[in-house]
């Protein structure tokens, strides 16, 4: 497909293992990927794309939530009308609707996988450690979104460690992390940190409350998922339905329990401890970000646990609470949170603007 060492690749899509094997390939070639959450408009797509400068794009002609398909190709077509620079689209046929495809431009996943020239082997690009490993844009809560750059060296070293001595990784885990590969939750803890890891990574399409608000423990059952990794606002949305939708499931194969993306109130930790973890299942309640690529404060499976605590940070990692002077101010009074040193997930920069990396986050 022409793809280049350097070349950023847009991937569009749902949450589907085709959406893994795309990330991974990026890697392999030397291509940073920039994956944009299927849940996003036309609009945000399109400037992504356009921030990016991507010539390639891989999507899917939809998804599915709640049992309804959703249009990600018809999303995708008029985002490159608006953001022309992409030259071919790959798309994987998801939920077999009709899409438009442009001859010129459009290509089926599964009909270049059966070209006879097509091998699952090929020689790894070998890069330096700062070559970047992917582009992803926040929000943009804070402004318009920035495109964060994560590195192959320090990101993969970081993710990893963090994923294997918070959790306690083994080779034998079914690890389920019920975030979206489209955020950086996603790529750090359902992709890399997994699978360098040596653990099995589980990925799920859909809501955790349809068809029935049993979905989760029902796969945890199934599948033997030994350690759970989810949000705050996902358990308090489960906790509403009542304790009978878990008990009615066996789901003592889970080991240990996680949180991440929010706060989590006390009496949501108290019932995922008690509930769900049978007061026998710590809870890793992580605090970081997209710039920071892993965890930086979070407890530890041995250390004493607080509801609706963090704890404390990872180590190698100095945090302070500073005033707006950025002095460190005395015990028991506000101020804002800040790293005091460097780590090796850091993120690097901001895609097309250094000088607003800088001047967001060291000024």
């Amino acid at each position: 497909m022409g793809v280049r060492k350097g070349e950023i690749v847009t991937i569009y899509m749902p949450q589907i293992p085709e959406l893994v094997f795309a990330m991974l390939a990026c890697a392999k070639i030397g291509s940073p990927h920039s994956v944009v959450y299927g849940g996003f408009s036309v609009e945000a797509l399109a400037d992504r794309i356009e921030d990016a400068q991507s010539r390639f794009l891989i999507t899917a002609d939809g998804g599915f939530r709640r049992g309804k398909a959703t249009k990600l190709k018809e999303i995708a077509n008029e985002s490159m009308k608006r953001s022309p620079t992409i030259e071919v689209c790959v798309t994987v046929k998801r939920t077999g609707e009709e899409v438009f495809m442009d001859p010129e431009r459009d290509f089926w996943y599964h009909d270049l996988m059966a070209l006879p020239m097509t091998s699952g082997k090929l020689d790894t690009e070998q890069m330096d450690a700062e070559d970047p490993l992917f582009i992803l844009y926040t929000s943009g809560t804070t402004g318009t979104p920035k495109g964060v750059v994560h590195t192959h060296g320090g990101y993969s070293v970081y993710t990893s460690i963090t994923h294997k001595m918070v959790f306690d990784i083994k080779e034998e885990d079914r690890w389920w992390c019920a975030a979206d590969p489209g955020w950086i939750t996603g790529h750090s803890y359902i992709v890399y940190a997994p699978l360098i890891n040596g653990a099995t990574t589980f990925l799920y399409e859909g809501a955790p409350n349809w068809p029935y608000p049993n979905r989760f423990w029902q796969m945890i059952e199934k599948y033997g998922i030994t350690i759970l990794y989810t949000s705050p606002t996902a358990i308090r949305g489960l906790m509403k339905f009542g304790d009978s939708w878990v008990k009615r499931h066996d789901i003592s194969s889970l080991r240990l329990l996680g949180t991440v993306g929010e706060p989590i109130n006390p009496a949501a930790w108290e019932w995922y401890y008690k509930v769900v973890g049978r007061e026998e299942c710590p809870i890793m309640d992580t605090f970081w970000q997209t710039e920071s690529g892993g965890f930086l404060i979070t407890p530890f499976p041995i250390t004493p646990l607080k509801p609706g605590s963090a704890t404390k940070p990872f180590f190698s990692i100095e945090v302070g609470v500073v005033d707006e002077a950025g002095n460190d101010v005395k015990t028991g009074e506000e101020g804002f949170l800040v790293i005091k040193n460097p780590w090796p997930g850091m993120a690097r920069t901001i895609l097309n603007d250094p000088d607003r990396f800088v001047e967001q986050y060291y000024k």
